[in-house]
């Protein structure tokens, strides 16, 4: 693991306390994560669904290996220089698995990684027809996942979808224990209403992030209102994924309805911006420095 990941590690740590409301953005690719950063934000989340539907083109159901998730990692690591939180699904088997996962993905560049209680195989949070393991199971994931981090500093979220299964009660039953476990920070997925989103950072105190999915099960708030209950992060795992999905959409149906791009030049990066984007004056100049001579 690099200085670099040890500095971020510590960044992130800094930056998550209870109210912070940062925004966290999803991306599946090297280039997003770069417009995400680009954009402004301080932190952003390596999202499984992302990588699902932009890498294997399918949904959300446990496909990615840790290997492609490794891959993915260090890909999205050398391209960014704010921290990452990586979603390692179910942590890919049990507790002795998860060992495995988290050295896998820290040495990656993951400054977090997200477990969740899920059974295999996994689903999107907002997909009906989930189940999870027990807390007793989930408690021995969390408290491997701990235990052999290389640095302390690199969090660990522990994530429940028992709201769908058991409810909302047995969802603080299960953050409290996963917390009592060593978990950095918690994500109750999918709560309902927004009377069950305040209850959440009120009847487990620490720190919690809080997924706002658009066509999902869960409301949508702004930014303030979800900061004033007292979540640290408020993620958009897969907003622009889902606006790249319809860009193309758009681009790709006027071509070909029209057979021309003319008209739709204002829905496009232009050359220059998008070499911008990808830093090509960088590798211009390394190119010039190691010419032959």
């Amino acid at each position: 693991m690099s200085p670099d990941s040890r500095s971020l590690n510590l960044k992130m740590r800094q930056m998550l306390t209870p109210g912070a409301g940062l925004i966290m953005p999803g991306a599946g690719n090297a280039l997003t994560a770069r417009i995400i950063e680009r954009s402004g934000f301080e932190l952003f989340i390596l999202s499984g669904a992302a990588i699902a539907n932009t890498y294997l083109g399918v949904p959300d159901v446990g496909l990615i290996t840790l290997s492609e998730l490794a891959d993915h990692t260090a890909a999205v690591r050398s391209a960014t220089r704010i921290p990452m939180i990586v979603d390692a699904d179910t942590g890919f088997g049990n507790a002795v698995n998860v060992v495995r996962t988290v050295q896998v993905l820290e040495r990656a560049g993951a400054n977090g990684i997200m477990l969740e209680d899920q059974t295999a195989p996994k689903r999107c949070g907002h997909f009906d027809g989930k189940d999870v393991v027990s807390c007793a199971e989930m408690v021995q994931k969390i408290k491997a996942a701990v235990d052999s981090r290389i640095d302390a500093n690199m969090m660990i979220m522990a994530r429940t979808d028992a709201r769908a299964v058991e409810g909302l009660e047995a969802a603080f039953d299960r953050a409290r224990a996963y917390q009592e476990a060593g978990a950095d920070f918690l994500f109750i997925e999918a709560p309902r209403s927004i009377e069950e989103l305040a209850a959440i950072p009120k009847n487990v105190p620490g720190i919690h992030v809080c997924n706002m999915v658009i066509g999902g099960k869960t409301p949508v708030l702004p930014r303030e209102q979800l900061a004033q209950m007292g979540y640290s992060v408020i993620a958009y795992a897969n907003a622009a994924l889902q606006a790249s999905m319809l860009a193309m959409q758009n681009v790709l149906g006027h071509l070909q309805r029209t057979g021309a791009i003319d008209g739709a030049e204002d829905q496009l990066v232009m050359f220059d911006e998008r070499q911008g984007i990808l830093e090509h004056e960088r590798f211009k100049a390394m190119e010039l420095k190691y010419r032959h001579q």
